[in-house]
């Protein structure tokens, strides 16, 4: 079985040797592969050594973890990003979601949730500590957008249409989307396209938070 290469990028070597040593101590067969300060390290580090998960501060000198982030999926979309940060306001979880990153987890709560949210994103699903979660419902609900604003655009989408927006936005990857629905990967593929152009959504954070503007899913 494949071991997970993890990259881990912060400009503090002690919040790196602490996500080091929670790795070998809960998850010793995965492996730390490579170490980061700057985001200009992590996107030269995850070119060159191919990780399956970075996990990324956003603060860091020379370059931010956020252009870093979208920098490191533009070349190589299969990794994902982790986000380990101490800050949990609404607009940088908003960029942090923009950014293509598809898990956050405050840096205080990184005891408890560190390995959880490594485990997630390995399996390609999405994953944010309950006080971040809270801080994205929070701010769709109080937003102006919260009557409804494009949820009529939700009327749009066929009934298989509307179950797979559901089920991508929960995190699903194609595979479990087509095995739960028990359609081909394909079919998965061409439904989703039509959803992004029926919405005009360009990635899956504009759909998970379409999803989550519109109630369709509980974040």
């Amino acid at each position: 079985m494949k071991k997970t290469r993890i990259l881990v990028v912060d400009d503090h070597e002690l919040v790196r040797r602490g996500v080091l040593a929670s790795i070998q101590q809960f998850r010793p067969d995965w492996e730390v592969c490579g170490e980061g300060s700057t985001g200009r390290e992590a996107v030269a580090n995850a070119a060159s050594l191919k990780p399956d998960i970075v996990v990324m501060d956003i603060s860091m000198p020379d370059m931010n973890g956020l252009e870093a982030t979208r920098q490191i999926l533009k070349e190589n979309p299969e990794i994902e990003v982790l986000i380990l940060s101490m800050h949990e306001s609404e607009q940088l979880v908003h960029e942090v979601l923009a950014s293509g990153a598809r898990g956050y987890v405050l840096k205080a709560d990184a005891g408890n949730d560190l390995i959880a949210a490594l485990e997630a994103l390995r399996q390609h699903k999405l994953f944010f500590t309950s006080r971040i979660s809270e801080v994205v419902l929070r701010g769709y609900l109080t937003g102006p957008r919260s009557a409804g604003g494009d949820a009529g655009l939700t009327g749009q989408l066929s009934q298989r249409e509307r179950e797979i927006l559901q089920l991508v936005a929960e995190g699903k990857s194609n595979k479990e989307v087509a095995n739960t629905l028990n359609i081909s990967v394909k079919t998965v593929e061409t439904h989703r396209a039509h959803i992004m152009v029926k919405l005009d959504l360009h990635s899956v954070s504009d759909l998970i938070r379409y999803a989550v503007r519109n109630q369709i899913i509980e974040c």
